[in-house]
């Protein structure tokens, strides 16, 4: 539906609090009840823009999905050089220093929590994490293109190794409370990834 300049400021508004709110009490923690208030908006307001909390739950999906890889920070240029993929690697594991493990609402707490729950929200996930995917595999086509990477480099492997390091990095990291697993999944993933230059 379209919205007005105001419809779209208090849709916003409603995801800021839902995204907050998820971040500190989980999915299952945050009713919709919570996020009206928060969000200092009347339930027929809250019903109007997100008809159910899976339609929130899967707006928010869609937010996170197209925010940067690294929540946070801000949208980095093109993956395309061993120093832009050494400077993503980076930026992740100090965010996850910054936040201790505590306090996110990631497309990886959001897959931990909903994944099973329903074939609409696992099917928005997906595609969320196919969207960061493709961002790896374009930047390492272009270091192939370039001849960084050796014609043989399997590309979809590669960046699938990438984000996988990033999401199991960043999951195990939440769960322990440091990012040393994050820092120990990338720079494997990283150096692997190397293993394929010319």
């Amino acid at each position: 539906m379209a919205l007005t300049r105001k419809g779209q400021a208090t849709r916003e508004r409603i995801l800021d609090a839902a995204t907050e709110l998820i971040a500190q009490h989980g999915v299952a923690g945050t009713s919709t009840e919570d996020v009206r208030k928060a969000a200092g908006v009347g339930g027929s307001q809250l019903y109007h823009y997100f008809d159910s909390k899976q339609a929130l739950i899967r707006a928010v999906i869609t937010r996170q999905a197209e925010a940067p890889l690294v929540p946070g920070q801000p949208v980095m240029g093109a993956l395309d050089s061993f120093d832009a993929l050494q400077a993503w690697a980076d930026a992740a594991i100090e965010n996850q220093e910054h936040h201790g493990g505590r306090g996110e609402c990631s497309l990886t707490t959001l897959a931990g929590e909903l994944g099973p729950t329903d074939e609409q929200t696992r099917e928005d996930l997906c595609n969320a994490f196919g969207r960061w995917q493709s961002l790896l595999h374009d930047g390492l086509g272009a270091m192939r293109e370039r001849g960084d990477l050796r014609p043989e480099a399997d590309l979809d492997e590669l960046s699938l190794a990438l984000l996988t390091a990033l999401q199991g990095g960043s999951l195990l990291s939440q769960t322990l409370r440091t990012a040393d697993p994050m820092r120990a999944s990338l720079t494997a993933a990283l150096a692997y990834v190397r293993s394929f230059g010319a």
